[in-house]
């Protein structure tokens, strides 16, 4: 556990970092136009989620993990420097290059180290817990947000973006305390001078499956830039539209440990099922939408979308990856969620700029509830504890 421990606590900081900017990006770019928000969040996400499997795959060879994850952590703070001097969407468009670039090389060494240290039977319970302390992370750096732009009355957000550094400086000298076993590199079977090949046939049949779905979900699921800005239209605050993204995560962070226990126990595909189908619902009620109380109940289903479906999808190609493949699977699971939230964005930027919000806020969700069918039809089988 003490791998866990330590990875989670990384992210708990760096997410702290990451999310004291996250939610004011949309509403510094909001003169900018939801189509360019969209290119920003999808463009930078997809290009980045291409090193997902590579970074997985080069691990699974190298048996390096960590030096990869002190990498990616690392370009967290240096890509914050664009962000402090920002002045206009190109800047805050570097620092998101940076950034993801940096989520990228990080990831699938990350969850294979998360994997490996959890165990065959708790597969659930570690991706749960890290979900937790991630999402935990994330609800206390919007919370110092918050109470920053209440000092300077919103008058500086160079400020938020200064601290921010703090949290994520802290995460990657943690990072350095992990402790890899060691083992021989995989040299027999690819130089390490060598990129990996994109191999499709790596995967085992079932997680092929698994990959189409999420997939086609992950086409509709729009960057979480689009709920804040849906909110600020309706005349929500900066100050109070930090409040709805801080209670997404809490309600977040309180029940990803508590699904991942369940998944480990009593299976992994009914749980997703309700996710994807809860996200569907929730964009359907973004469309609809018209009161404070309204978008408070929205963004607590959203958190229990988030709870209910991102460690457990993790912990699912993990129980469906072949052992010596998990870093590269995981790798492929974080590469199509990535690659998917381009098109997303975009599509959802486009149809809210020409159509309206209600529009892509439906369509969105219709498709999703689509894909929780598909989920729970296609994947006859029922993972609930490797074997």
């Amino acid at each position: 556990m003490k791998n866990i421990w330590i990875l989670s606590l990384v992210s708990f900081f760096t997410d702290m970092g990451t999310y004291m900017v996250t939610p004011l990006i949309p509403i510094l770019l909001s003169s900018s136009g939801p189509f360019i928000i969209g290119m920003i969040d999808g463009l930078s996400e997809s290009l980045a989620s291409v090193l997902k499997f590579f970074s997985g795959r080069r691990s699974d060879f190298l048996k390096n993990r960590k030096g990869l994850a002190v990498v990616g952590y690392g370009l967290s703070g240096l890509g914050r420097v664009f962000l402090i001097i920002s002045s206009s969407w190109v800047s805050v468009f570097i620092w998101k290059l940076i950034d993801r670039t940096g989520k990228g090389i990080r990831t699938a060494p990350r969850d294979a180290f998360i994997s490996e240290a959890g165990g065959k039977k708790k597969q659930g319970r570690a991706f749960g817990f890290h979900q937790m302390m991630d999402m935990l992370g994330a609800s206390i750096g919007i919370g110092a947000a918050y109470f920053i732009l209440q000092a300077n009355e919103n008058q500086n957000f160079n400020d938020v973006f200064l601290y921010s550094l703090i949290p994520v400086i802290i995460g990657w000298v943690l990072l350095w305390s992990i402790k890899e076993r060691k083992h021989e590199p995989v040299v027999k079977e690819i130089p390490t001078t060598t990129i990996p090949k994109l191999d499709w046939k790596l995967l085992n049949p079932n997680v092929k499956k698994l990959m189409f779905i999420v997939l086609l979900f992950t086409i509709v699921n729009s960057s979480n830039s689009f709920l804040l800005l849906r909110a600020a239209d309706l005349g929500v605050s900066t100050n109070n539209v930090l409040l709805l993204y801080l209670l997404f995560h809490l309600i977040a962070s309180s029940f990803s440990y508590i699904s991942g226990v369940f998944s480990d126990r009593f299976g992994r595909r009914g749980l997703l099922t309700v996710g994807y189908a809860l996200y569907g619902f929730v964009y359907i009620g973004f469309a609809e939408a018209n009161t404070t109380i309204g978008l408070i109940i929205l963004f607590t289903f959203y958190g229990l979308y988030s709870a209910f479906t991102k460690g457990v999808e993790k912990a699912l190609v993990a129980d469906l990856a072949n052992p010596e493949n998990k870093g590269t699977a995981l790798g492929f699971y974080a590469m199509i969620t990535g690659i998917g939230l381009f098109p997303a964005s975009l599509l959802t930027g486009w149809l809210w700029q020409i159509f309206g919000a209600e529009v892509s806020f439906i369509i969105n969700g219709v498709i999703a509830i689509i894909a929780s069918i598909l989920l729970f039809r296609t994947l006859s089988f029922n993972v609930r504890k490797a074997t």
